[in-house]
């Protein structure tokens, strides 16, 4: 069965040197090797600063911190994307609100975030769902508009671009995934990248405790709320490792990817995604809306495809569902939406068979 996802470990030779010097060294925890890893990720996003934790939800966490977001306030949302990004919105007490999302790519609608924000809105978290860009230059518009900071989720979409410039450099605050599936794994982590410095070096001391180490135990003086968040040398090592073949990692993607966005083209009771101008997805999952979506996957699984949606709409969780909301366009792109693998795994013979598979119809 091909999968739906599959990790990536570079291999034995190159990732056990580096991992048992780290392991044998007598420092495990977060230092100089975490250090490096951010240096070179801030590197590949090519702007910002890299604040390296131990979860994307993490991540999340901060950055609704760092925007203002407090007990009360408002976040305007997606319901297509996976759970951590709306549960982190509840963890400082917010309540979410739902923007509705664009039928064409299935990420979060400009026009209908800018419909429900009021005074309570205190920020908007967009997803680039599976890998696809959001429309960026709408929705900075809206921010700018309204004054209202964007934390892009871009979990799925490690190395998209919009403008020729990767995800990282577009919204103040972009949140990472490196858990087990991701692009890049560190086994489990994931990364915040802050446009401004100060709140950068805010967000290395919430995710210490609230203590400061440039200084000692002794001289600090705790003033907000921190947590245990932060990265260690051992994730980190892995995640270097990683990170010296993401690129070429990534390519494997975009060039499947392509691959389906040309051969899928006006295949019967098939929908491809049209992407929005000046970006380029990453291409975590592709994504196709069909026609008996049941169908569909019964008859990839029975020829060895893994197919899914793979994600519950987060509106259906009654934990997240503190508005209900009229959310047609979601409604229907999710009763079509299914994902097919694309990923490094994915061979050249893989995904002529997957094409002739659709093709041939269910």
């Amino acid at each position: 069965m091909l999968p739906l996802v599959k990790t990536s470990i570079p291999p034995r030779e190159i990732l056990m040197p580096m991992l048992e010097r780290v392991l044998y060294s007598g420092y495990v925890a977060q230092g100089e090797v975490v250090d490096e890893f951010e240096k070179k990720f801030a590197e590949y996003i090519g702007g910002g600063y890299t604040l390296s934790l131990n979860s994307g939800t993490a991540a999340l966490h901060i950055a609704l911190i760092l925007a203002g977001v407090k007990e009360g306030d408002e976040v305007i949302s997606t319901a297509l994307t996976a759970e951590p990004t709306n549960v982190a919105i509840k963890m400082v007490g917010a309540k979410i609100r739902w923007a509705d999302v664009d039928y064409e790519t299935g990420n979060i609608s400009p026009d209908s975030i800018e419909r429900v924000i009021n005074s309570k809105t205190k920020a908007i978290i967009v997803v680039d769902y599976a890998g696809v860009p959001v429309d960026v230059k709408k929705i900075t518009e809206i921010s700018e508009k309204y004054q209202i900071p964007v934390i892009e989720d871009a979990a799925h979409a490690l190395g998209s671009k919009y403008k020729n410039k990767r995800a990282g450099n577009h919204f103040p605050f972009t949140v990472y995934s490196f858990q087990a599936i991701k692009h890049l794994t560190t086994i489990d982590g994931g990364a915040l990248q802050v446009l401004d410095k100060d709140l950068y070096e805010k967000g290395k001391i919430i995710r210490w405790f609230g203590l400061d180490k440039k200084l000692t135990r002794m001289d600090n003086n705790i003033q907000i709320q921190g947590y245990k968040y932060h990265m260690n040398n051992v994730n980190a090592s892995i995640g270097i490792t990683q990170l010296a073949e993401i690129e070429n990692l990534i390519q494997v993607y975009i060039d499947n990817g392509k691959f389906f966005d040309e051969q899928l083209k006006n295949v019967k009771n098939v929908e491809l995604l049209n992407y929005y101008r000046d970006t380029e997805p990453s291409y975590w999952l592709y994504t196709l809306k069909v026609e008996n979506r049941a169908g569909f996957i019964k008859m990839m699984t029975e020829n060895g495809v893994m197919a899914s949606e793979l994600h519950k709409r987060n509106d259906l969780h009654a934990y997240l569902n503190d508005f209900p909301s009229e959310l047609p366009n979601l409604d229907r792109f999710y009763n079509k939406m299914v994902h097919i693998p694309c990923g490094w795994w994915i061979t050249k013979e893989d995904r002529e068979r997957i094409v002739t598979l659709v093709k041939q119809g269910w």
